[in-house]
């Protein structure tokens, strides 16, 4: 299993309603087939400055690797997340053994 998360700011104002558009066109990546546990979360720690999280599970290499070029993903991507992300910091995890 894979877990696919990002952390993430906006270039659009808190509560804009631009910033609750680009939220809600997100969901299109739940939709994508490999997609599990599909999440948005928002950042609640002082310790950084991202204010929203994506978090999603594949079962494997080969369903992250669909999801990844999958043109709903490709799409959103190029058409919302470059020009409206300022700043993410991405991070794709996998259990321990053991854990």
């Amino acid at each position: 299993m894979i877990r696919h998360t990002v952390v993430f700011r906006l270039k659009h104002s808190k509560g804009s309603e631009a910033e609750r558009q680009f939220l809600a066109d997100a969901r299109i990546l739940a939709a994508i087939p490999g997609v599990g546990r599909f999440e948005q979360l928002r950042q609640v720690s002082p310790k950084n400055d991202h204010d929203f999280g994506f978090s999603m599970e594949f079962a494997d290499q080969a369903a992250y690797s669909l999801y990844n070029d999958h043109p709903d993903h490709v799409a959103f991507v190029r058409d919302r997340w470059i020009p409206e992300v300022e700043s993410f910091l991405e991070i794709d995890y996998v259990l321990l053994n053991g854990a």
